[in-house]
């Protein structure tokens, strides 16, 4: 009887020409879903089931939409007061975190862990939270094991369902303006909030109070300075975050495709508004380690570039962008 002889060389070229075969008939990899929250449906709490999963998932919109009540500062609980403020987590994630460029929740489930510069390194959506609580609420950490983050977690989750990991999302965050070429003006940002703003945050910025003080009733109008606010180390202190989201959001009832006012506007206005007295951040040195990686318009030091802390603040922000950019091409050894 014959037997067949294969040569080593052989074998390899038989399966070499088996993987191709298989390469050619194999599926293409999958694009990213794109998702549009324009055209998405705002999911509606009232129709959660009253199942343990269900009473959480409710627990977590109402943590969302009146914070206030249940973990700041008049918390009846004094062991519950977390924020240190009476804001509301929807006073920046609108419409309880479903509203397109307004910061929204939609989605964020589908993203985490993810890698942040402010940190250096993959955190988690629980630090994610952590960060809001020690920053736009001016408070202290939620226990991870508390009810209170595993409410959050659960409604975070219940508004991104159908969102699909490493889904594309428009809508997201918020949506840029174009920055003038110029540094921000506080004194014509005043006058455009007297003109836009101060009919619902009051002269003062104070805001407008839905009660009185200790009530736990929080704010119609939420202050945009003073004690009651976001400290300076929330991501509203960021000059082009602020008038990004003043520009598509504001006044309330506006929308991303139907701003009530121009680029300059918001831009000139954040920038008052952040010049306006704020808690203080204990430690903002620490952000952003890896300083290459610091936004051009984060106001505090230190800096990997010479620009002045002032440009770093009001901008104009281009040239901190291509300083930046040079350095960092040199720290990789390139022309």
């Amino acid at each position: 009887m014959r037997r067949s002889v294969i040569t080593a060389a052989a074998a390899a070229a038989l399966a070499a020409g088996s993987v191709a075969l298989h390469a050619q008939n194999a599926p293409a990899p999958a694009r990213p879903a794109k998702i549009d929250l324009d055209a998405w449906p705002v999911p509606d709490v009232s129709t959660v089931a009253d199942t343990p999963e269900g009473r959480l998932i409710k627990r977590g919109h109402e943590l969302v939409t009146q914070t206030y009540a249940h973990i700041g500062p008049e918390a009846a609980d004094p062991a519950k007061r977390y924020a240190g403020n009476n804001l509301a987590c929807q006073s920046c994630h609108l419409q309880a975190g479903t509203q397109p460029f307004a910061m929204p929740y939609t989605g964020v489930w589908a993203v985490f862990p993810q890698y942040r510069a402010r940190e250096n390194e993959v955190s988690t959506l629980e630090e994610r939270v952590n960060g809001c609580m020690e920053r736009s609420m001016n408070g202290r950490p939620l226990p991870l094991d508390s009810v209170e983050m595993k409410a959050m977690l659960g409604y975070m989750k219940w508004a991104s369902a159908a969102v699909p990991v490493g889904a594309s999302v428009a809508g997201a965050g918020t949506k840029p303006i174009k920055e003038p070429n110029r540094p921000a003006d506080p004194e014509r940002g005043a006058r455009v909030y007297a003109e836009v703003c101060a009919s619902c945050h009051g002269d003062d910025g104070q805001g407008v109070r839905n009660g009185t003080k200790g009530d736990r009733l929080g704010y119609q109008f939420p202050p945009l300075w003073g004690p009651d606010s976001y400290n300076d180390g929330a991501g509203m202190y960021r000059l082009l975050t602020a008038a990004a989201f003043v520009k598509h959001n504001m006044p309330l009832g506006t929308t991303h495709d139907r701003p009530a006012i121009g680029d300059e506007d918001a831009y000139d206005v954040a920038a008052f508004i952040n010049s306006r007295p704020r808690p203080h951040k204990a430690n903002l040195d620490k952000d952003f380690p890896d300083r290459l990686k610091k936004p051009a318009d984060m106001p505090f030091p230190p800096f990997a570039d010479d620009h002045p802390a002032d440009q770093h603040k009001f901008g104009p922000f281009d040239p901190i962008r291509r300083s930046l950019k040079d350095l960092s091409d040199k720290a990789a050894g390139k022309n």
